[in-house]
C-alpha cells in the first residue's frame, strides 16, 4: 500500500472524546506557582475527566507528551509517564513547537490505527514565567543560546519571535504592499472580542481598532497588540478508535483528515520564498483526505502568534491567493457568528500563550469544543466540520519549522 492509500485508509478511524485546559497564569506576585509537572497533571485529570477514564486505563495504553521549554529531563516523556502514575505500552513525544499537539494526534492515530494501541493520552504544559529567562517570556531555553539562532541572529539584537516575524513581515510587506495595519488589525480586534466571551482567556477587555493601531511599536511593523501574552498552564486531550469513542461519547470528533510538512522551501533552499509556508503542501493533503473543500468548513482555527501569521495561514490553505489575505479578512466577518469564524476562543493572541509549544494545542482544543457544542457563547451556530493548525519553530530567516493541517468532523 502506498502512502497516499495509507492515509487515506486511516480517515476517520480515531475520534478526540475529551479535553482539557488548565486556567493560565500571568506567575503575578501573590498568585500560586505551580510546577510544569503540577499543570499537565491538571489538565491530564481534566481530559480524562470528559472522556470519563481513569488514568489506569491507560496502562498498556499510549501517552504522547509535548515538548516543553521547561523539560527538566532528556527522557522527558518516560518521567511524564511516572510523573502520571501510568505504564504505557508507547510513549510518543513531540518537540515541533506550536506543531507539537497536532503531530501527536497524528503520530497517536498512526498508532491506533496499526492496532498497537486503543487509545493514546495526549498532554502538554509549559511554565516559561518561572524559569531563567534573557527578558519578561524569553526563557533561556537551549536554542536561544546555542546553535542557529545564537550564530546568526542572537548577535544581531534578534531578541525573540517579534524581531525575527518582522523581518517576515516587512519581507510580505515588499513583495504584496497591499497589505494594511487595519486588516491586520481586524484580526485582533475579533480575537478579543472572542476571548471576552471565553472565561479561561486572559485578556478578555475589548479593544477597538484605533487602540490597535495606537499600540506601540515593537519591532517594526510589529506593535504591542500583535503580540500574545506569554502565560503558565496546561492542556490534554484523549483520542481512541472510533469504535471506542462511540461507547464513550455520543460526540466524539473525528480527525477527517491531515497534512503535516516540515522545514518547507518555496523555491531554492539558497533563496527561498518566506512568505509562504508548509502549508501549502499540508492543507491541501488534509483536505483531499477528508474529502473536503473550502466551503464546507465551518470554522478556522490557525496557530496566531501573531496577525500576519495567522492571515498567510489562510492564504496557504487556499481559502485566497497569496497576496490577497488582506483583503480576504476586510470582506469577511470574523466574529463566531460570521461567515469565516477565526480563532473562536481569542487564540493565543488574547487567550494567552502556554510556552511557545504548547500553545498549539489551542487551536485543536477550541475546534473539539465547537464541534461538541460545548464554547457557550462563542458557539458557532451548527458546525460540523473544523479546520485546525499546528504551527511551530522559526528557522533561520523563515516563518514555521513545522506546518500541520487538520480536518476535524463530528461525523466520519
Amino acid at each position: 500500500m502506498w502512502k497516499g492509500q495509507y492515509q487515506m485508509s486511516m480517515r476517520s478511524q480515531v475520534a478526540i472524546v475529551g479535553c482539557g485546559r488548565t486556567p493560565y497564569s500571568r506567575a503575578k506576585p501573590g498568585e500560586r506557582i505551580y510546577t510544569v509537572d503540577e499543570y499537565i497533571a491538571w489538565a491530564a485529570d481534566l481530559a480524562l475527566a470528559q472522556a470519563g477514564l481513569t488514568k489506569a486505563d491507560f496502562d498498556g495504553q499510549g501517552l504522547g507528551v509535548a515538548h516543553a521549554e521547561a523539560a527538566h529531563t532528556v527522557n522527558w516523556s518516560a518521567a511524564t509517564a511516572e510523573n502520571l502514575g501510568i505504564s504505557p505500552t508507547v510513549l510518543l513525544r513531540a518537540d515541533q513547537g506550536g506543531a507539537s499537539a497536532s503531530a501527536l494526534l497524528i503520530r497517536a492515530a498512526a498508532m491506533i490505527h496499526a492496532g498497537i494501541v486503543d487509545r493514546v493520552l495526549v498532554v502538554g504544559a509549559d511554565t516559561p514565567l518561572s524559569i531563567p529567562s534573557a527578558a519578561p517570556g524569553l526563557p533561556l531555553s537551549p536554542e536561544r543560546t546555542r546553535g542557529v539562532y545564537w550564530d546568526f541572529q542572537g548577535p544581531f539584537g534578534l531578541m525573540g519571535a517579534t524581531a525575527q516575524f518582522a523581518l517576515v513581515l516587512q519581507r510580505y510587506l515588499h513583495q504584496y504592499p497591499g497589505l494594511t495595519p487595519e486588516q491586520l488589525g481586524k484580526i485582533a480586534v475579533s480575537n478579543r472580542f472572542h476571548a471576552s466571551l471565553h472565561e479561561g482567556a486572559i485578556f478578555r477587555k475589548p479593544i477597538t481598532l484605533d487602540e490597535y493601531l495606537s499600540s506601540r511599536m515593537l519591532s517594526d511593523p510589529i506593535r504591542l497588540l500583535d503580540c500574545v501574552p506569554i502565560v503558565n498552564g496546561g492542556l490534554a486531550y484523549v483520542v481512541t478508535s472510533a469504535k471506542t469513542a462511540k461507547t464513550l461519547t455520543d460526540r466524539p470528533v473525528y480527525l477527517r483528515g491531515f497534512g503535516e510538512c516540515n522545514n518547507f522551501y518555496q523555491g531554492s533552499r539558497a533563496l527561498p520564498d518566506i512568505t509562504a509556508t508548509g502549508y501549502v503542501k499540508a492543507a491541501p493533503q488534509a483536505m483531499a483526505m477528508a474529502g473536503v473543500t473550502h466551503a464546507d468548513i465551518d470554522m478556522f482555527q490557525p496557530y496566531d502568534d501573531y496577525p500576519f501569521i495567522a492571515m498567510m495561514t489562510i492564504e496557504d490553505w487556499g481559502f485566497c491567493r497569496k497576496g490577497e489575505g488582506g483583503r480576504f479578512i476586510e470582506e469577511h466577518d470574523l466574529r463566531f457568528d460570521g461567515d469565516f469564524p477565526l480563532n473562536t476562543d481569542g487564540g493565543q493572541l488574547s487567550g494567552g500563550q502556554p510556552g511557545g509549544a504548547i500553545g498549539g494545542f489551542m487551536p485543536l482544543i477550541e475546534s473539539v469544543s465547537q464541534l461538541r457544542g460545548e464554547a457557550g457563547a462563542r458557539q458557532v451556530p451548527d458546525a460540523t466540520i473544523a479546520g485546525s493548525c499546528g504551527f511551530g519553530g522559526i528557522p533561520y530567516g523563515r516563518p514555521g519549522r513545522s506546518c500541520v493541517s487538520l480536518i476535524l468532523s463530528t461525523e466520519p
